[in-house]
């Protein structure tokens, strides 16, 4: 009984940062767009850190602009494949479930954009680097937590699984 129960609390905490994720992008981008004017940047750190209110037809960095049907449909997959995955992921891998949720949800944040708007609303502006928004946040940091989690695998976990062809081979 209490394997299901810390099964569920699992679960639970992957769904809340997940849900959780998708609110805060969605609400910090409905702020900049009720408080700002396309294209307005507002200092926070001068010539550091800006609040800077874009919209973004591409995907990060603004690359393949305009493609919001190719953008849908790989958004759809990717957080499929994550749902899917995710249901696989041991408990005790943290880091790749909490990877996962953040992933998942800056996904769906940016996919409820493209299709509401047909755009990204992006704006974190550090001045050297392309504009972007919670989501983008989130989705980079689940990268970084899912290649932790793999670093910090047991070396067994990390051998590569024999072919049927050097199994049988007699060696």
């Amino acid at each position: 009984m209490s394997h299901g129960a810390s099964r569920r609390i699992g679960n639970s905490v992957f769904w809340m940062i997940l849900l959780s994720t998708i609110a805060v992008d969605q609400l910090t981008k409905v702020i900049v767009q009720a408080k700002m004017a396309e294209h307005e940047s507002i200092p926070l750190i001068p010539n550091i850190f800006h609040l800077t209110y874009v919209l973004n037809p591409g995907a990060a960095f603004g690359m393949l602009a305009n493609k919001t049907v190719f953008f849908i449909a790989v958004t759809l997959v990717v957080v499929g494949g994550i749902l899917y995955f995710y249901r696989r992921v041991p408990e005790d891998q943290i880091w790749m479930r909490l990877g996962l949720a953040l992933q998942a949800g800056g996904a769906v944040g940016n996919l409820i954009d493209r299709i509401r708007t047909g755009l990204v609303i992006d704006f974190f502006d550090f001045r050297v680097w392309p504009v972007f928004n919670v989501a983008d946040t989130a989705i980079s940091i689940g990268v970084g937590l899912i290649m932790l989690s793999l670093l910090l695998a047991p070396d067994e976990e990390k051998k590569p699984v024999p072919s049927s062809e050097s199994t049988g081979s007699g060696e």
